[in-house]
Formats: structure tokens, C-alpha cells, sequence
């Protein structure tokens, strides 16, 4: 490569490693003087590189925004973060799923094949529960409409239809964050109208409205954590009081390894009693639910409390002794 060709792309990767650079120590960088560095810039500047200029006492110079992108220089740990977040990008359902794997195959092209065997090594495969029907997907001009007026903190209206409802008024929200659970993107804000928390799909917002607005202050969201918000929602256990807790929550000593049920058991605790014994604690929207979903563990179950999970074991044992009965 030429001399000027290498210094060149030295800058570059310079410019891009921090905001400012003072023209003194760009040089010293670079082991050339003041005016070979301006020469350099104004060289990048031809190239489509928005190099600015910036005022001060020794004066410098910064890559800034231009209306197109670039090309980049990545180094070797940047290409290959960029790489696996292009694989993973893929399977989000976020409606870029062709944009990230043309991005990844250009990537992969230009990286030296010491990079491209460590990219490789790593495969992403998404696997999603077993469905009556496809997963519907985002559409991405939404999530980049509602991830920007969440940033902005901007109130936002969008078309959210309902079943049984066909051409229901637009929903006005204080969006707080946009988040992705189970394979679909879902947006937390305060609903106006309502006055309350609402979680909406982002696959079924089918337009948002413009303009945003106005500003508002951020809520405080019920029990200060995004992801236990969305996780409780999702489980039925935020109730009047918003608490953040199962409504029922009982304590059972099951008859198989800690390991096993762990593997099983995705929100409650478990607590290792000896080789083929553990402790179990578990939530749920209701105590037979609760009874329900502790018996699917095929062990002696010994129910250390409270009372009202005894009896619901009771109620069910009744029901599953007259279903095994048969028809009177």
C-alpha cells in the first residue's frame, strides 16, 4: 500500500477512535507535521469523509455526521462484535431480518479469514414455540417511529385495532420503553385515555400518527424494573396494588434433583435438599393453577404451605379422580 494510501487510513481510524483530535497530537499520532495533517483531511474530505475543523486554543479536527454513511474502519474485535449483533439481529422479528443478512454477508467478505473463522464458529439459530399460525412481525418503520419518540419523550398516537372493534379512535400514549419478549417487540407507556399502564404489540400498531408530541416527564414504571414488568405482565401478576408478586405463591419439597426442576422452572426459586430432593417455590395467577403447575413435576409432592395450595391440590384431586372415572 503507498505511503500516503496507509497514513490515510491511520487518520481514519484515528478519527473514529474519539471525538476530537487536537491537530498537534494527530500529528505526533501520526509522525508527520501540522501541514501534512491538513493536507491528509482535506484528501479525506474529497473522499466523501465529513471532516470538520474545530476552534480552540491549539485547534483540531473531528469526523462528523454527513448525509451519507461512509465507508468504516473496524478493528478486529469491532468487526467481529458487528458480526455475531448482525446474526443475532436476524432472528429479533423487528421486520430487518434481510437487511441484517445482506449487511452480515458484506462484513463477512471484506474480513481477513482469521476473523471470518471466528465469525463462523458461531451460528444463531432461532427456535420459536410451537404456534397455530406464523408469528406475525413488526413493521420496522414503526419500532424506528415509537424508539425515537420514546428517546424524545415525545407523546405518540398510533392505530391499535381490536377485535370486535373495526375502526377504533388512535390510541394516545407517553411511550417509556420499546422492549422484545417471546419473539415480538411490545411498547410500555402510560395510555392517556385510560390513565394507566397499557403493554402494546408493536405488530399490531399498523400506523403511527405525526406530529409527536408534546414532551412529557417519565412515570415511574411499577416496581422499577422494564423486564419484571414485562415478565409480570405477561404472567397475570400485577394486580390492584401493583405489587409485582404472583397473587398465590406457595412452598412444596418435590422428590427429584435441584438440577432437574430448575431446568423445568424458569421464575420460582429452588433450593437443593440432598441428591433426589429440593425445595420448591412457585407463583401463579391462581392457587388450582399453582396445584396444576407443580404436578406436572411426575414426583411425591409434599406441600409445605400455605393452606389454600393443600386445598387446591384436594380440589384437583377430586376433579382428575372423576375425569378418571368416566362419564356418570
Amino acid at each position: 500500500m503507498p505511503k500516503t494510501s496507509a497514513r490515510l487510513l491511520s487518520m481514519l481510524s484515528l478519527l473514529q477512535a474519539r471525538r476530537d483530535w487536537p491537530g498537534a497530537l494527530l500529528a505526533e499520532r501520526l509522525d508527520v507535521s501540522p501541514r501534512t495533517v491538513r493536507r491528509d483531511v482535506d484528501r479525506l474530505r474529497e473522499l466523501g469523509y465529513p471532516v470538520v475543523a474545530t476552534k480552540g486554543p491549539e485547534g483540531g479536527y473531528r469526523l462528523d455526521a454527513g448525509t451519507e454513511l461512509p465507508p468504516l474502519l473496524f478493528d478486529d474485535e469491532q468487526a467481529v462484535a458487528l458480526a455475531v449483533a448482525l446474526q443475532i439481529a436476524t432472528t429479533t422479528g423487528a421486520g430487518i431480518e434481510e437487511a441484517a443478512a445482506r449487511a452480515l454477508n458484506t462484513i463477512r467478505q471484506v474480513m481477513p479469514a482469521r476473523l471470518r473463522r471466528r465469525v463462523d464458529t458461531l451460528r444463531v439459530t432461532a427456535v420459536e414455540r410451537p404456534t397455530a399460525r406464523t408469528r406475525p412481525q413488526a413493521d420496522s418503520g414503526v419500532l424506528m417511529a415509537l424508539s425515537a419518540a420514546v428517546h424524545a419523550s415525545e407523546e405518540v398516537r398510533f392505530d391499535y385495532p381490536s377485535a370486535g372493534t373495526p375502526d377504533p379512535p388512535p390510541r394516545r400514549t407517553q411511550p417509556h420503553h420499546l422492549v422484545t419478549w417471546g419473539g415480538r417487540w411490545y411498547l410500555v407507556a402510560w395510555d392517556l385515555d385510560r390513565e394507566d399502564w397499557r403493554t402494546f404489540r408493536a405488530d399490531r400498531i399498523t400506523r403511527t400518527r405525526t406530529p409527536t408530541g408534546p414532551r412529557f416527564t417519565p412515570r415511574a414504571l411499577p416496581g422499577g424494573d422494564v423486564a419484571a414488568f414485562v415478565v409480570n405482565r405477561f404472567q397475570g401478576s400485577y394486580g390492584s396494588d401493583d405489587s409485582g408478586h404472583w397473587p398465590c405463591r406457595g412452598e412444596v419439597i418435590l422428590d427429584l434433583p435441584a438440577a432437574e426442576v430448575s431446568r423445568h422452572t424458569h421464575d420460582g426459586l429452588v433450593e437443593e435438599l440432598g441428591p433426589d430432593r429440593c425445595r420448591l417455590v412457585l407463583g401463579s395467577w391462581s392457587w388450582p393453577g399453582l396445584a396444576a403447575a407443580i404436578g406436572r413435576f411426575d414426583a411425591a409432592v409434599e406441600v409445605v404451605g400455605p393452606p389454600e395450595l393443600r386445598a387446591a391440590f384436594a380440589h384437583l384431586a377430586r376433579r382428575y379422580a372423576d375425569a378418571a372415572a368416566g362419564p356418570p
